[in-house]
């Protein structure tokens, strides 16, 4: 049992760690030099910043997989929808007390509906997206998952211009030719392949380009004037709702799928 709190923890924690990694590398410049006060001068800092930035992302996104995947599979933790509401939970708490103690940055309200409806549509595609990694780890290798995981930019290509009109160019469009060839690929002759596991990871993949593309959105729109602190404030809340709701009806999901 000590085993298992011990490694739920550190999901919980590493999980944190990803999703504001996640969050603050969508921020435009001017956006991070109001929130932060700064922003690295030279040609040299801005590298180091960015590359610790990357680092940072690439790391507790492979910390959160494996610990994850040991739990739902080699421990036997059965309940993946309920270790995304605990990750959930700890975000929330946590990006309360950075800016209500801490004051880390200052505390922002909701200014209308519309405002609340993006938050909580953005809630439910990041909750969404948790869920179905969690639930695809109970199928699929971590490697296999993290193959999966490459054709990212290809969603949000797709959603980019779907939801901002916005065309990259077109050397972009022509090196994503290759990233999903290789997933097909790589599909095809996994061993461990499993049909199920891999929609789920289809789609949490589709869920998190989708959700990069709605913070870009938010934290870029000049109306909003959302900081990350409080977006991941207002997004983890909501989802901790959702994620009550589907662990209440979850019964049925689990035993058709046997989790």
């Amino acid at each position: 049992m000590s085993k298992s709190v011990l490694c739920t923890s550190a999901s919980i924690f590493v999980r944190v760690i990803d999703i504001s990694v996640h969050i603050n590398k969508n921020i435009p410049k001017p956006h991070v030099t109001r929130l932060y006060g700064g922003f690295p001068d030279t040609c040299c800092e801005c590298i180091n910043f960015t590359v610790g930035l990357v680092i940072s992302w690439y790391s507790s996104n492979l910390g959160v997989l494996l610990l994850n995947k040991y739990l739902l599979s080699n421990y036997g933790f059965k309940v993946p929808i309920f270790l995304t509401m605990c990750h959930m939970m700890v975000c929330s708490l946590l990006s309360y007390v950075a800016i209500a103690w801490l004051k880390l940055v200052p505390m922002q309200a909701m200014r209308s509906r519309l405002q609340f409806i993006k938050i909580a549509a953005l809630s439910f595609v990041f909750c969404g997206s948790v869920i179905s990694r969690n639930i695809s780890l109970c199928f699929l290798p971590v490697s296999f998952n993290q193959a999966v995981g490459a054709t990212t930019p290809f969603f949000t290509a797709v959603f980019v211009y779907t939801m901002t009109l916005r065309l990259e160019a077109w050397i972009t469009y022509v090196t994503l030719v290759p990233v999903v060839t290789d997933i097909i690929i790589a599909s095809e002759g996994e061993p461990s392949f499993h049909l199920f596991g891999f929609i789920m990871c289809i789609g949490a993949t589709a869920a998190r380009a989708l959700k990069s593309v709605f913070q870009e959105i938010l934290l870029s729109s000049e109306g909003e004037k959302l900081n990350s602190m409080n977006l991941l404030l207002f997004m983890a809340s909501i989802a901790v709702v959702i994620s009550i709701l589907i662990f209440r009806n979850s019964v049925s999901i689990i035993s058709v799928f046997s989790f």
